[in-house]
């Protein structure tokens, strides 16, 4: 477990794996100004804070490149085919989809015209398994 977190047990929660799309970026395209950056990072963080309680795993920005494994191969990414790029990925424990939706909708991710992929994670019946662990209070 990651220093810093406690498991928080929410029995009566599913959890959702949000998967976060955009298009593929040109190369030549300017990104976001350092003060469009500070924007983004403080609405992002404001709304983290707002939905604390359910944000299990705030996720990570997946890098450009992959892999897909299957019986016979292993094919390298990045896929040139692809309309949508996978750029990150979240886990939230919430009471329904629509929760989800809800708590997603909030936040400012889809501003920048991405799409977001919501699944319910399929819990197998294990009662030791913590329900979410969550970041805790700078001592």
């Amino acid at each position: 477990m990651a220093r810093g977190t406690e498991i928080v047990t929410m029995p009566d929660k599913k959890r959702f794996l949000v998967l976060h799309r955009s298009g593929p970026r040109r190369a030549d395209a300017p990104g976001p100004s350092p003060q469009q950056m500070e924007a983004m990072f403080a609405a992002y963080q404001t709304w983290m804070d707002t939905f604390r309680e359910e944000i299990c795993d705030p996720g990570a920005k997946l890098g450009s490149s992959g892999r897909v494994l299957t019986a016979g191969a292993l094919d390298e990414g990045p896929f040139v085919e692809a309309k949508e790029v996978v750029g990150g990925y979240m886990i939230l424990e919430a009471d329904s989809y629509e929760r989800a939706v809800e708590i997603m909708r909030a936040g400012p991710a889809l501003a920048g015209g991405g799409s977001m992929e919501i699944r319910e994670i399929a819990m197998m019946s294990r009662p030791e398994a913590p329900a979410c662990v969550s970041p805790t209070e700078a001592p």
